[in-house]
């Protein structure tokens, strides 16, 4: 019998149960971990509360990154053997493949032999962060040396880890975030610039930071009014990349200045990565190279053990976190 977080009915935290049941073992192509660690996502919120972009059939499990110790592998598996250490890059499915659990199987793709020098917290906060980053930033945008870069949210796991590949690549990243309280924090943590946006000007401060030029790439997962002084402050043929719809307000589309700078506004998720073999195994590389090199190090705000799994959503929906909560199993 395992132990797995499950939720039959959609709500706040309180709907999330501990439940004992049978999980079978892995399938073709599988492996089955025993769970240490679990990075906790804002997906994991959206699922839970009936917002999310998949829909479960309940009860349904949840998660999407762990880490621990291979328990056992599938038909087929040649890369993985019980004992060994691992983490887990979020799969398309977190109800096909749910991390909530002291056992949890996933696609053999998607687990990582990680660097034996990171604690359990630490592997299973790198993946859904560092590969989102990556692909938004380096495949997608090409980010490099010349590049300014504008990153919103950036104290949440993605943001941080956005600001340490734009400084791995020698770009300058602009950190984005709603009051001054986490600015020398972000400052401290290695963004070149932060703006407060609900006490300063975003689209002016950019421009200041900036100069006539205007900024290339902006990585948002905000949305809302914002887009207004975002795209303002862009530079001639500019990318704005969308992640996130954080913002409870309506998106307006900058017509303008879409059309007179020749802007591409694009929306992206982690799963044209994760379903990309080439382009997984691309970030696989850049963000071990990262991690082993001392330039990649993910930030854990809290700890909480498996049986305060409610008390850590309540903490993930407050917004107080600066990088990864993470639950110890």
């Amino acid at each position: 019998m395992a132990r797995v977080v499950r939720f039959h009915e959609h709500g706040g935290p309180e709907v999330l149960r501990i439940e004992e049941m049978e999980v079978p073992g892995p399938g073709r192509g599988e492996v089955q971990i025993n769970v240490r660690a679990l990075g906790l996502n804002r997906a994991e919120a959206l699922i839970r509360s009936g917002s999310y972009i998949e829909t479960p059939p309940l009860p349904s499990g949840l998660g999407l990154e762990a880490a621990g110790v291979v328990a056992a592998v599938g038909e087929g598996v040649r890369d993985f053997a019980p004992g060994d250490a691992v983490s887990v890059v979020p799969p398309l499915s977190m109800v096909r493949w749910p991390a909530y659990g002291d056992v949890a199987t996933f696609p053999a793709e998607l687990v990582v032999k990680h660097p034996p020098s990171l604690r359990w917290e630490t592997a299973a906060a790198v993946w859904m962060p560092y590969v989102t980053a990556y692909g938004a930033l380096i495949n997608i945008a090409k980010l490099s040396k010349p590049d300014f870069v504008v990153i919103t949210a950036a104290s949440s796991s993605v943001g941080l880890a956005a600001i340490q590949i734009a400084n791995m690549v020698g770009a300058t990243p602009i950190a984005v975030t709603r009051t001054s309280a986490k600015k020398q924090a972000l400052l401290a943590f290695g963004a070149a610039y932060v703006i407060a946006s609900a006490e300063e000007d975003l689209e002016a401060r950019l421009k200041e930071i900036v100069g006539p030029g205007g900024v290339r790439v902006a990585f948002d997962a905000v949305g809302g009014p914002a887009f207004e002084p975002l795209t303002a402050a862009m530079s001639r043929g500019g990318i704005l990349i969308e992640y996130g719809g954080l913002s409870p307000e309506p998106t307006p589309f900058p017509l303008f200045s879409v059309l007179s700078k020749n802007l591409t506004l694009r929306g992206y998720l982690i799963h044209e990565i994760v379903s990309d073999p080439a382009r997984l195994e691309a970030a696989k590389a850049f963000i071990l190279d990262g991690l082993e090199s001392g330039q990649l190090k993910p930030v854990i705000a809290r700890t909480f053990p498996f049986d305060q799994i409610v008390e850590a959503h309540r903490y993930l929906e407050s917004n107080e976190q600066f990088g990864k909560i993470v639950v110890t199993v």
